[in-house]
């Protein structure tokens, strides 16, 4: 197990030191060692442990664990008015941080806290790391390798967007030498019918600070009205937190969220970027759910975790998923995790567990966060190590973990994989070009620390944000269609609006790069490995109007039955209607009209994209003639993605 389990001796000063506590606790057998302590990390914050009781402590039980040793204990997380029903589920008004002095025997101390018969957890402050090199590379406009066509004209007039490869790939071998048209989230056509956001859906970026001032995301940022009214220096709402205005600075304690601080990335306002820089303004470059320029965008919540090489460590982490929950987040797109903690780990975090694991399930069952759902989603990157599985905390069971591809529609060379890996999505790979970088993924950064606003990074880091913002997208739209779900139903149309990627690796035995230090990657270790595939936009939104979905192959007639959809009967049906829209007929490049034979639909796409096909029949007549007796219309509207690969035969012959 990477998990440490952790014991050491105590030494005469601390067994005397339990011995005159044991009215406040009791102690237990330290002659074994103890399943309670848990590690994260190699890197292990000496300075402060986290405890969780089996029940709260009274103060004084918690003023007799003062000592040399132990200068201040308090609670882990700020309690929130109306939530504490909530709390006390979860555990969370039970978790303790406790203070070392810079001088105690942090081992000695780890093991007396542990063998404390009502201390049930004791966490080791762990450091995460950003799930990205973060290593940025300013924007550098590259011209297209493809003659304009009508496929050119994109639904927004940001400049930059043709350049964005992960929101609409053509195939452009700008990007990549085997740059794979439709390899990308499959966007466009939603945003074409005005799904683009909503303000109403706040997405946590639980990172870096996130650069509210960046004149492609100030719009679209969060705001904490109370304190952006009131006064500086006050906690004007009561939340417990003060000048909270974008959000809060977990590393600093304050309201000052900072992206410029000595070695800082601009990896934060990167992602946040992905998923909601404002569309259609003119200027730079779009996000998922950015909006269409009129306001519309769901809103970025900067809950920042990292400042420079300070910050990520554990106590810092689970208080921001708690307070993007606390604040009305409805999804936390979390691009960090611990390098070695492995989703096989799993079981025994599920027995034991963890601040992290108590934090984002409080996170999820917040429900009130929007009108869709009666909780939240949360979305973690799977990690940048190649490992073949995910590392924690994407690895917990219950968590949205994303792997990562390139323009290619291939496996990236660091992207984990494996268990707990459960979807797929864009994350750049920069050694596909040279000597250019645009094969990454092009976003919002900081001029002070990048020297530029836009330009490129690459990771699971990017790939994370892509699933948060269309997972916003789609809470955008399901609100606006009256629309109700679970938390775990909703998951599960997340993770079945995908795409299948193993043709695609298939037709490859290995992948090669112009870097010279960069070996040939085999893909074979990737099949059946990158989830449940690369996530659709399209077939999300299809999902949420509840409307049937089908990949068709581009440049083939194909008929897809339409038994499970109007009955074993459908045969003998007559079918009076087909109806396509012009926006469907531009999208699938419909040269010819689709027809119904035999209860088959056949549909020839000829382009990449997206539509829809309404199919309208009679039940009991062939019409509603006042002449005969008539039959009731019914009508199925059928969804359709033409690319150039497929996912089975999803009902199509």
């Amino acid at each position: 197990m990477i998990l440490k389990r952790i014991l050491v001796l105590l030494p005469a000063g601390l067994v005397l030191l339990a011995s005159c506590q044991r009215d406040a606790f009791e102690m237990e057998d330290t002659s074994l060692p103890s399943s309670k302590v848990i590690s994260f990390s190699e890197e292990t914050i000496r300075e402060k442990i986290l405890l969780k009781f089996n029940s709260v402590p009274s103060d004084l039980q918690l003023e007799n664990l003062l000592s040399g040793h132990i200068v201040s204990i308090s609670p882990l997380f700020t309690g929130a008015k109306g939530k504490e029903a909530l709390e006390e589920r979860f555990g969370l008004d039970r978790w303790y941080e406790a203070v070392l002095d810079e001088n105690a025997d942090f081992d000695a101390t780890v093991s007396y806290l542990s063998a404390l018969s009502q201390v049930s957890v004791v966490e080791l402050c762990s450091r995460a790391s950003r799930a990205s090199d973060c290593v940025a590379h300013p924007f550098e406009a590259i011209p297209s390798t493809k003659a304009d066509s009508q496929d050119d004209i994109l639904p927004f007039n940001d400049p930059s967007l043709s350049s964005q490869w992960h929101y609409i790939n053509n195939g452009d071998t700008a990007f990549a030498t085997n740059a794979f048209e439709g390899g990308d989230i499959n966007v466009r056509d939603v945003w074409t019918r005005g799904i683009c956001g909503d303000p109403s859906i706040i997405v946590a970026v639980v990172d870096d600070g996130v650069k509210h001032t960046h004149p492609d995301l100030q719009a679209n940022m969060w705001t904490n009205a109370a304190e952006l009214g009131g006064l500086p220096g006050v906690d004007d709402d009561g939340n417990g937190f003060v000048d909270d205005i974008y959000g809060y600075n977990f590393c600093t304690d304050n309201g000052n969220i900072s992206w410029d601080a000595s070695k800082d990335t601009g990896h934060g306002t990167h992602c946040a970027g992905v998923i909601a820089a404002v569309n259609n303004n003119g200027i730079g470059v779009c996000g998922v759910a950015g909006g269409s320029g009129i306001g519309d965008g769901c809103r970025i919540m900067s809950c920042q975790i990292f400042s420079g090489t300070s910050g990520g460590t554990t106590d810092i982490v689970v208080k921001a998923i708690k307070y993007a929950a606390d604040m009305g987040a409805s999804v936390i797109s979390c691009s960090f995790g611990y390098a070695h903690v492995y989703s096989s780990d799993k079981d025994y975090l599920n027995k034991v567990g963890s601040a992290e694991m108590d934090a984002i399930k409080y996170f999820e069952a917040s429900a009130g966060n929007n009108n869709v759902l009666d909780g939240n989603i949360a979305i973690f990157a799977s990690g940048n190590n190649g490992d073949p599985c995910s590392h924690y905390p994407g690895a917990y069971r219950d968590i949205i973990s994303v792997s990562a591809y390139a323009p290619d529609f291939l496996p990236t060379f660091y992207t984990n994989y494996g268990p707990g890996c459960n979807i797929s999505a864009p994350g750049g790979e920069y050694a596909l070009t040279s000597p250019r970088t645009n094969s990454e993924v092009l976003s919002t950064l900081v001029s002070e620390v990048n020297g530029s606003d836009y330009g490129y990074m690459q990771g699971t880091s990017m790939a994370c944000p892509h699933v948060a913002g269309v997972v916003a997208l789609a809470l955008s739209y399901a609100g606006s269609l009256g629309r109700k779900f679970s938390v775990d139903r909703f998951k599960q149309m997340i993770l079945s609006s995908v795409n299948d990627m193993d043709a695609r690796i298939a037709s490859f035995q290995t992948k090669t790069y112009y870097r010279n230090y960069m070996y040939p990657l085999s893909l074979s270790k990737f099949l059946g490995n990158m989830g449940s595939g690369s996530l659709d936009t399209w077939r999300l939104m299809m999902q949420v109007e509840g409307i049937p979905c089908v990949v068709a192959p581009v440049g083939e007639e194909r008929a897809l039955d339409l038994s499970p959809y109007f009955g074993s009967s459908s045969a003998s049906l007559v079918f009076t209607q087909v109806t396509v829209d012009e926006a469907s007929r531009l999208s699938l490049g419909l040269e010819s009209e689709p027809y119904v034979e035999n209860g088959f639909l056949y549909v020839h796409p000829t382009k990449v994209g997206s539509g829809k096909i309404v199919v309208k029949t009679y039940a009991g007549g062939s019409s509603t003639s006042e002449d005969t007796i008539n039959g009731i219309e019914i009508s199925q509207e059928v969804g359709v993605v033409a690319r150039s690969f497929s996912s089975g035969n999803g009902g199509w012959l």
